[in-house]
């Protein structure tokens, strides 16, 4: 079951007068015209409109922020190599904290093997978000450039709210990897309140996995992957749901992780029960694509698995299977 999104009653009494400031004030929260960074389809009529799914409407920008705010968790799903996304995610943090939230924030790129080091790093340098990228050994992780992350980080440093690293270790990953879930042993498996996904589900992820590598990976290896993913999203929930115990969280993930009908929302549902829950995914548009109903198929399924959809220009116009083809192939060689 999906989990509602309705206001989490302990947030009120802290945030109200800021949240009637936000609504009164609404222009002071849309922080002007957005300079778009990526390129392609600029001009592209949904560029830099939000999408109200279960309404079926678009929505200002600060009416998302008011109703961010009295959510107790909030997900932002990125494509994670447009840094106009990384822009929005860090403007909307900051429009929480100004409204006087305190949540938590936490990255899918950041693995639990990561807080020692978050530590260390903050005890030296608590306002610093510069120097934490190079302290977790982000240049070596694979992630795109630490400067389009640093500014979200900042946010959060600023606000004295803790960053949280929320994936799976790489020794868990690792053994879901050689063993499937049961990999993670059944005291790990019941912290993370983990099960095999249901068969529709497992299909429905490993069609995904199947499609977004342009059926380049083998079968053996996609299931795997699914495993992977599943297990990801369900120590992300509850990295969240331990890391938000003050004042809720907001997550930072790729936007496949924040879908409602099977990501992390789904797993955050499962470890704290009757909660607030808001997903919002920023969507690259595309030429041939003009309603916000167009782009469900880009999630194999029929209605946008979000609850806000927040449109963007895309990074570039290349076919993402020919790029795919071109990199696997500059690593073979």
């Amino acid at each position: 079951m999906t989990p509602q999104t309705r206001p989490y009653r302990s947030v009120w009494p802290a945030i109200l007068p800021a949240l009637i400031a936000v609504l009164l004030l609404g222009g002071c929260a849309k922080g002007g015209k957005i300079e778009w960074e990526s390129q392609a389809e600029r001009a592209h009529p949904l560029v830099g409109r939000i999408w109200d799914v279960k309404a079926g409407t678009f929505i200002p920008e600060d009416t998302l922020v008011a109703r961010l705010v009295a959510s107790r968790f909030v997900l932002l799903g990125e494509r994670h190599d447009n840094p106009d996304h990384h822009v929005l995610q860090a403007k909307l943090v900051r429009a929480m904290v100004e409204a006087g939230r305190r949540p938590a924030v936490g990255f899918e790129m950041l693995a639990t093997d990561d807080a020692p080091a978050i530590v260390r790093y903050l005890a030296r340098s608590p306002k610093d978000a510069a120097g934490l990228g190079d302290a977790v050994n982000w240049s070596r992780s694979g992630w795109p450039e630490w400067r389009f992350y640093q500014p979200i980080a900042q946010v959060a440093l600023d606000a004295s709210v803790p960053i949280v690293a929320t994936n799976l270790s790489r020794a868990a990953t690792d053994a879901v990897r050689r063993n499937g879930l049961p990999g993670l042993g059944p005291t790990l498996m019941s912290q993370l309140r983990l099960a095999e996904p249901t068969p529709d589900t497992r299909l429905a992820m490993t069609r995904e996995l199947r499609e977004s590598h342009c059926g380049q990976i083998p079968e053996d290896v996609i299931d795997r992957m699914a495993d992977i993913q599943w297990a990801r999203d369900a120590r992300i929930a509850a990295s969240l749901a331990r890391g938000g115990q003050r004042d809720g969280a907001v997550l930072i993930a790729g936007a496949g992780h924040v879908r409602t009908d099977r990501g992390v929302p789904l797993h955050l549902g499962r470890q704290i029960q009757d909660v607030a829950i808001t997903s919002v995914a920023f969507v690259e548009v595309d030429a041939a694509a003009e309603k916000p109903g167009d782009y469900a198929k880009r999630f194999g399924i029929d209605t946008l698995p979000f609850h806000y959809v927040w449109f963007t220009p895309k990074v570039d116009e290349a076919d993402p299977c020919e790029k795919l083809k071109t990199s696997t192939e500059t690593i073979g060689k």
